[in-house]
């Protein structure tokens, strides 16, 4: 069949057997060239078009070529001329119709009392307020077209968009929304849709390329080999026009990248892999020049014609757009003003008895119009009166479009030509439960999240590289200021603040990672949202791989600190020493992470930690015993994280009990007695011996390592114990984390 086709010269068209064009095929470009809109085609999507992009490269006897399949299709040449003979109507897939009714969706808001306005009153006395933003907004979108929603900034657009897309909650949104008639349960949506939000969330430091491959490793089920993953990345690249730009990185502020177009074809793409059925766009053409938006309309012209419905907002768009769309919706505070083809435009206006002049961009006087008319005393209401009226005499001719396709069937047909490859079976008795939630094992989620981490944390080198500096500048002060530390009373004192300064700054250097999920909040959002992969896979992967890294720092910061401050316990206490330095990173960085689930500002969350780990310090023991702590603030003495660690290398330095720390006159060196000679206080010392019956020379052991415990109200919970409960609390966190994300990032309007 390869070779028969091989034979199709690039300007060849194949033709049916009333010998109308049906498509003809680019061998220069490897793209299927449709004919005009008039004549009968071949319905071909892009899964089918990329599911043979590996065979066609495996024909030696070719440089470029597509195999174009649209039914079973056998290898001889009689089926081929068969397929290629065919009514275009025999070839097409079943049609999708996405109907929405009625739509309304208001918000309440707050103002201050105004006894001129006739608002609700609320229990604290304000008014309330209740905006409609959209009314009553009904239309229909066919498989193949494209369909965009206009108006003014305020008018509905995203918000309709929303609603379409299941991004606002089914409470708050009334009307009806049905594909081929059937209402679209939210499970079943987000296998067959996907949405593409306003701004390009996008990896900085991966390729283009890189950003797709991970994209089809998350949507593609785990039947699908690597090798025709890639194979089908390749093939979008060359859909999206991004050949050029495949080994570019995305790039930001601080890095050059790929161009704004180039970007948002690419955050069209990372949406697009599993080739859904219906694609939502949230003005794809914002802060694009007018050649790179029309590029990027015309690649969402490709994916129409592939067998999708396109339903985007578009603010503006110029003559040559608006020569691509199908269909348009222009909302004027939530209100419908006109639905229809952009050909009906000119008909419409004139019968309103505003004709457009005939050199005049249609779009552009529509929407000087709505805004003349929302600036006027009536508002649009004649308008949006008028377009009932209007719609209502059109009405026939849009009811001769609906389909008589069942939804199963439709998706049977769609999946039987290659659509829908996120884990779609042939089963689909049950719709709902044809369609695996998620491509993936959680397992897989797990190692490309971590995968794609490694890597960007691989092009940014000087992330890693800052965090060890502090650790290590930190670890170097404190190793010159606290050198070979003796085993007298200031010693035990200077002790005693070191553990405490470097069990602090353990958990101080962990507000780096604040940053880090808050400029992947959004990604996050985008991905989960339909369902890319687990929320827990996500919370898994980022704690095994931030391990690692922890490893590295605890190491450097106990071999710099250990032996220079030396202290005390050899190798078994250095181990123990480093567990708990590593632990207390741990405990750290899953604190600082849950937080940045909370927060959602960088200086917010940098405030609110510094803050907390403050408190923590001044509750750990170390500025005042457990003792003597207040009972009604006992309570944060528990919940301090500086305490178990704290308290773990106290006892791990002080828990040997030969060891003597204060010996004879040297219970005079904290108090004014210190300052008198040595004489003086062996004297003294004879003087305490005789009144209290003991011997005390001057080598006699006063306080022990066991004693200073004590006097530090360290004798409830083992070293090792701290060790555990320090552990537990990053365990604790990162679950906090988790429920953060499954709380907080429904991404849904209420």
């Amino acid at each position: 069949m390869s070779g028969l086709l091989g034979k199709l010269s690039p300007s060849k068209r194949v033709t049916s057997n009333n010998d109308l064009p049906l498509f003809y095929v680019n061998q220069t470009s490897m793209e299927p060239q449709r004919c005009p809109r008039d004549t009968p085609r071949v319905s071909v999507t892009f899964a089918e078009l990329l599911m043979n992009v590996e065979d066609a490269r495996n024909d030696q006897s070719t440089t470029r070529r597509t195999l174009e399949m649209a039914s079973p299709i056998t290898s001889s040449a009689s089926s081929f001329d068969t397929w290629t003979s065919a009514p275009a109507s025999s070839l097409s897939s079943s049609p999708f119709v996405l109907s929405f009714n009625d739509l309304t969706y208001s918000v309440k808001s707050q103002k201050r009392f105004n006894p001129l306005a006739c608002y609700g009153k609320s229990r604290n006395g304000s008014s309330v307020n209740t905006k409609i933003l959209l009314n009553s907004i009904s239309g229909e979108a066919h498989e193949g077209e494209m369909m965009a929603v206009l108006g003014a900034s305020g008018s509905g657009k995203s918000t309709l968009i929303d609603a379409l897309a299941n991004r606002i909650a089914k409470d708050s949104l009334k009307g009806s929304i049905t594909l081929n008639g059937e209402v679209l349960e939210s499970r079943l949506q987000k296998v067959i849709s996907a949405y593409v939000m306003q701004d390009d969330l996008l990896f900085p430091m991966l390729t283009v390329e890189e950003t797709l491959m991970f994209s089809a490793e998350f949507r593609l089920p785990r039947s699908l080999s690597k090798k025709k993953k890639k194979a089908r990345v390749q093939a979008l690249i060359d859909q999206l026009g991004l050949r050029n730009a495949a080994k570019t990185v995305i790039g930001d502020e601080g890095h050059r990248g790929v161009s704004g177009g180039e970007r948002r074809r690419v955050s069209i793409g990372i949406d697009i892999i599993h080739d859904p059925i219906i694609l939502f766009l949230d003005e794809p053409t914002s802060g694009l020049d007018s050649t790179s938006a029309y590029m990027v309309i015309k690649v969402l012209q490709r994916i129409a014609q592939s067998g999708s419905i396109v339903i985007m907002s578009i603010h503006q768009p110029s003559y040559r757009i608006m020569g691509l769309l199908d269909k348009l919706i222009f909302l004027s505070r939530g209100n419908t003003v006109y639905s229809g083809s952009p050909t009906h435009l000119p008909q419409f206006f004139s019968e309103f008895e505003h004709p457009i002049p005939e050199n005049e961009n249609k779009t552009e006087f529509a929407l000087d119009l709505i805004r003349e008319l929302e600036n006027s005393a009536e508002g649009t209401k004649t308008l949006v009166e008028f377009h009932k009226q209007w719609r209502a005499k059109q009405a026939p001719s849009y009811n001769n479009r609906n389909t008589n396709v069942t939804l199963k069937e439709a998706i049977t047909a769609s999946i039987s030509r290659g659509k829908l490859v996120s884990g779609a079976t042939n089963n689909t008795s049950n719709l709902t439960t044809s369609f695996q939630t998620f491509a993936n094992p959680f397992w897989i989620e797990m190692i490309v999240i971590g995968k794609r981490a490694i890597l960007n944390s691989r092009r940014q080198p000087e992330l890693l590289a800052m965090r060890l500096g502090a650790v290590m500048v930190t670890g170097i002060i404190l190793a010159t200021m606290f050198t070979n530390l003796d085993n007298s009373p200031k010693g035990v004192q200077e002790r005693l603040g070191f553990f405490a300064f470097a069990m602090s700054t353990t958990f101080y250097t962990c507000a780096e990672a604040i940053p880090v999920f808050l400029q992947e909040r959004y990604i996050f959002m985008r991905e989960t949202a339909y369902n890319a992969y687990r929320r827990s896979s996500y919370v898994l992967s980022q704690s095994i791989i931030s391990i690692p890294a922890l490893i590295f720092l605890s190491a450097s910061f106990a071999a710099t600190t250990f032996w220079a401050v030396g202290l005390a316990g050899g190798s078994s206490g250095f181990l123990f020493f480093y567990l708990t330095i590593l632990a207390s990173f741990w405990a750290g960085s899953s604190f600082v992470t849950f937080l940045s689930g909370v927060v959602s500002n960088v200086m917010l969350g940098f405030t609110v930690v510094v803050a907390i780990l403050a408190y923590f310090l001044l509750f750990s023991g170390f500025f005042i015993s457990r003792d003597r702590i207040p009972l009604y603030w006992i309570w944060f003495h528990y919940l301090s994280l500086v305490k178990y660690p704290y308290e773990g290398v106290l006892q791990n330095e002080f828990e040997d009990p030969t060891k003597c720390f204060v010996r004879g006159v040297q219970i005079f060196d904290n108090s004014p007695l210190g300052q008198v000679s040595e004489a003086m206080k062996l004297t003294l010392l004879k003087s305490m011996s005789g009144v209290l019956g003991i011997n005390v020379t001057a080598e006699t052991c006063v306080t022990t390592g066991i004693d200073i415990l004590k006097q530090q109200g360290i004798t409830d919970i083992s070293k090792w114990n701290c060790l555990w409960i320090t552990v537990a609390w990053g365990f604790f966190f990162r679950v906090l984390f988790y429920f953060t994300l499954l709380i907080g990032s429904k991404n849904k309007r209420r």
